[in-house]
Formats: C-alpha cells, structure tokens, sequence
C-alpha cells in the first residue's frame, strides 16, 4: 500500500483569509442598515429633543431608580466605546473629518434649498443626532466596505 503524502492529507486553505471572504461575502446594505438603526437607537436613546432619553430621565432628579439608572449608563457607555473605537479604527482621524464635512456640507445644501430651516432647534437637533448616528455606522461598517470594494483587510493592532 502506497502512503499518501502528508501534504495531500491537509486543507490547504487559509483559514483567515476564507473567514475573511465569508464575512465579504455578508456585508450588504441590510448589514449597513441594522448597523445605522443600532447607532441610531444608541444616539437617540441618550439624547434628544423628547422627553423619552437617558438624559431626561437622568436629569430629572430625584433618586428613584438610581441603581437602574448607574446600570443603564453603563451599559451605553459600552456600547458608544465599542462603536466609537471601531469607528476611529476604521476610518481615522481623516476619515472623521472627511465624514463631518461631508455630511457639514449635505446640511448646507439642505438649508440651502429650504429643505432644513436653521432656526428651529428641535429641528436642527434631529439632524444632528442623524449625522452622528450616521458617522458611527459608517465607521463601523467601514472595513467591511473598503474590504469589498479594494480586497484589502483590515487588521487590528495585537497588543501583548
């Protein structure tokens, strides 16, 4: 009986490099769009012009559901740490910049054509919390895309 080689009894396939192209291969826009509606609920779930936030239930004072309440900003902290550490991994400080003037630049247009009127505060607020919740998305799909769109993979720093 002739032995089989040793190579030919392996898989030669990169496993990191498959993992890779499975999770290519998964990133679409409904992808984009559960990372938007999350970081929506994120920024909007802290903040905004309502009176259903953690800020308004926070500053409303008093100390019923203190305990709920230390919990409950924990648990957004985590979460804004995630999505602003991915972010910042992913599209830099050039790319954040590049973000805020781009989406800077799409509010201008909008007043422009009347579409968003500057006085209105509650107005200008709402758009706000969008373009905040939209950087974060983009910044956490942002590997995803580029890794589609050039081959490349991102790798994260190892740290010892």
């Amino acid at each position: 009986m002739i032995a089989e080689p040793v190579a030919a009894r392996y898989d030669h396939r990169d496993s990191s490099n498959e993992s890779a192209e499975m999770a290519e291969a998964r990133f679409s826009w409904p992808n984009f769009l559960i990372r938007w509606a999350v970081a929506l609920a994120l920024v909007f779930a802290t903040f905004n012009p309502s009176r259903f936030s953690y800020f308004a239930w926070v500053s409303g004072g008093g100390t019923d559901g203190l305990p709920l309440k230390a919990l409950a900003g924990i648990v957004l902290l985590i979460v804004y740490i995630i999505f602003l550490r991915a972010t910042w991994r992913s599209i830099g400080p050039i790319g954040l910049f590049l973000s805020v003037a781009f989406f800077g630049a799409m509010i201008w247009v909008l007043i422009d054509f009347g579409l968003i009127v500057p006085g209105r505060g509650q107005e200008m607020t709402y758009v706000v919390l969008v373009v905040m919740s939209s950087i974060l998305a983009i910044g956490v799909s942002w590997s995803h895309v580029r890794r589609r769109v050039t081959g490349q993979v991102d790798a994260d720093e190892i740290e010892d």
